[in-house]
């Protein structure tokens, strides 16, 4: 099992180039069992995820090729059982089923894995599914939907945490071969969801509203092969923008999308962090002291919760009182008592991280414990002092792109090495 050890202290400097949007890619790869045409996606990242989903693909009989970042998906026949062993691996597995039951009118997929944050229900796609006319049941441990035919419905899919991007992307999945008129009412906002609505526009698909609160779908008999770009990663440019903004760096972040991190930059200017649009570039710098600021997590357009645990640690450097509260997940605070090893003063009230910021961090082992809480060990060890090892690392490498790569090239002192290697 890898882990990363740094030597923190060094301002990050230079170009890093963002990689395709792993919550986009994953929908918009399942989309592609829609139809027996060939598909061509572009720009999807290369990690444990995306070849996570390229195996299940190919379990259900669809032919995958790889070249780079495009990757080409041809299912001639679709069997409608996804295996156990490959969708327990990841949540975002749970986004084949709408495809396989628009398709097949059939699905059976194993109950998905993925991150420990917290209840993360699939209630709602199921509840869209039935909507379209599906019967569905959820017993020993799979989700099984099947119908004679998908009429389409007008359904809400707002929950208790609002709306879900997932889900959102299943129904409009499914809806896309329905007979008649699906509207779906509370549906994700992401933009992740409206590049789904693209490709699956782009392969015959009637789908409009995508980016607002209404989505409307009207069923198309049949579904062609298309090619598709896949959107910049959101997360991935917000982390870097925090690295930097952590370290007292200078750095320009390329095919990035300023349009889609709003909040995000919202917040570091606030915390004193200059950053300025240059088209698909964003620049980040920071040359004095961090202020301390208030961060609520909300569904987008709001703060990203998946950006939650990268502003957590970024906040610990900055003088004077920060609150960070979770409106999200209940559970995604599992990073504060590492990052407390390292030094940082932060105490959970309920929903709200109240952080006593300013104390300088020092490097230390910390474990990671999801994805995101990843993330965040590397930003506070790349600003703390001394060497800090990242344990459990695979969390990371499920949605950043060789992300040590990335930040030896701005000139980070980081190193991959097996835990039974010493630093």
């Amino acid at each position: 099992m890898d882990s990363f050890l740094i030597r923190g202290g060094v301002p990050l400097r230079g170009d890093v180039a963002i990689s395709g949007g792993k919550n986009a890619a994953l929908p918009i790869m399942a989309a592609a069992l829609l139809t027996d045409e060939p598909c061509v996606i572009r720009g999807v990242p290369d990690l444990s995820d995306t070849r996570f989903m390229a195996d299940i693909l190919k379990s259900l009989g669809a032919e995958t090729k790889w070249e780079g970042e495009t990757l080409t998906i041809h299912a001639r026949k679709v069997r409608g059982y996804a295996d156990y062993e490959l969708v327990r691996r990841m949540r975002g597995s749970i986004c084949i089923a709408g495809p396989l039951l628009g398709r097949l009118r059939k699905a059976r997929v194993s109950l998905p894995g993925g991150c420990v944050i917290g209840a993360r229900p699939i209630n709602l796609h199921l509840k869209g599914f039935e909507a379209l006319g599906a019967e569905v049941r959820v017993e020993e441990g799979y989700v099984k939907a099947s119908a004679r035919a998908l009429k389409g419905a007008t359904l809400f899919l707002g929950g208790r945490a609002g709306s879900t991007v997932l889900g959102t992307a299943n129904v409009m999945m499914a809806a896309a071969l329905a007979d008649g008129v699906t509207i779906i009412e509370s549906a994700a906002c992401e933009p992740e969801v409206v590049d789904v609505a693209a490709f699956l526009n782009e392969m015959g698909a009637n789908v409009s509203g995508a980016g607002s609160p209404t989505i409307t779908v009207t069923g198309v008999e049949k579904l062609h092969g298309a090619e598709h770009q896949i959107i910049p990663d959101r997360i991935e440019a917000a982390t870097f923008a925090i690295a930097a903004a952590a370290t007292g760096g200078d750095v320009t972040i390329r095919n990035a999308r300023p349009d889609h991190l709003r909040a995000v930059l919202d917040k570091l200017n606030e915390a004193g962090v200059a950053v300025a649009e240059r088209g698909a570039c964003l620049v980040v710098r920071r040359a004095g002291t961090l202020k301390a600021s208030d961060v609520t997590t909300l569904p987008y357009a709001g703060f990203p919760t998946d950006a939650q645990a990268q502003m957590t640690a970024l906040l610990a450097l900055a003088p004077g009182i920060s609150i960070v509260t979770e409106r999200v997940f209940e559970s995604r605070f599992m990073h504060v008592s590492e990052l407390a090893r390292l030094g940082a003063d932060i105490e959970i009230e309920g929903p709200s991280a109240i952080i006593k910021g300013g104390r300088p961090l020092s490097g230390a082992p910390v474990m990671a414990s999801d994805l995101r809480a990843s993330a965040a060990l590397v930003i506070a060890g790349l600003a703390a002092r001394g060497v800090t090892r990242v344990n459990r690392i695979y969390h990371l490498d499920r949605g950043y792109e060789k992300m040590d790569a990335k930040l030896r090239k701005l000139g980070a002192e980081i190193r991959r090495v097996r835990n039974a290697e010493r630093g």
